[in-house]
């Protein structure tokens, strides 16, 4: 009995980087000299280089369709996935920026990972992996929820004492980003 896995494509991105002139690429040094654009797609964080269509113009931090469908009005194609050590430095540069407006566009997604969260080993909590939260956060967020579930960001900022979710959860997906192999992912698929 065969099982298919579904994979799980991103719809939009947002521009980390737009080189309309090319640029340096592989080990060779070898220069690109059709249009680049480096994006990160809004729903896995998938890290993307693709070609733009010609005669267009990109802006950083723009949100543009990548999906499959043939109307894209801004890019031609997707050259292929990045890692993280992929990115040329403005695009890095603008990764946490990015990363921390596609959080803030979707609080739902925090609030359902802190209603969610559950432990991956016996001495391990998935919460654990978000900066700032060690074993007291942990209990007290699991035992708020468990009395309540959170409504919101301000909720769970207010009822927890953690500073800001959206920072923390938006350093994680970074970590994610950045590490060559995460040994557990919360957000970020592999490539």
């Amino acid at each position: 009995m065969s099982r298919e896995i579904s994979k799980k494509y991103e719809d939009y991105g947002y521009v980390l980087d737009y080189m309309p002139h090319g640029k340096m690429s592989g080990t060779r040094s070898v220069f690109r000299t059709e249009p680049l654009v480096q994006i990160i797609g809004e729903n896995y964080f998938t890290l993307l280089e693709a070609k733009p269509i010609s005669g267009v113009d990109l802006t950083l931090h723009e949100r543009v369709y990548v999906g499959k469908e043939l109307t894209r009005k801004k890019i031609g194609y997707i050259s292929g996935r990045l890692q993280y050590t992929d990115l040329t430095s403005t695009a890095k540069g603008e990764l946490p920026i990015v990363v921390e407006n596609i959080v803030k566009k979707n609080p739902e997604q925090i609030v359902l990972f802190f209603n969610n969260a559950q432990p991956i080993t016996q001495r391990m909590h998935s919460l654990e992996l978000i900066p700032g939260i060690g074993k007291k956060y942990i209990w007290k967020i699991i035992e708020l929820r468990e009395r309540k579930l959170f409504k919101s960001l301000e909720d769970i900022k207010i009822r927890t004492g953690l500073p800001d979710p959206v920072k923390l959860i938006t350093k994680r997906i970074i970590e994610e980003l950045s590490e060559s192999d995460p040994k557990h992912r919360l957000f970020t698929r592999s490539s």
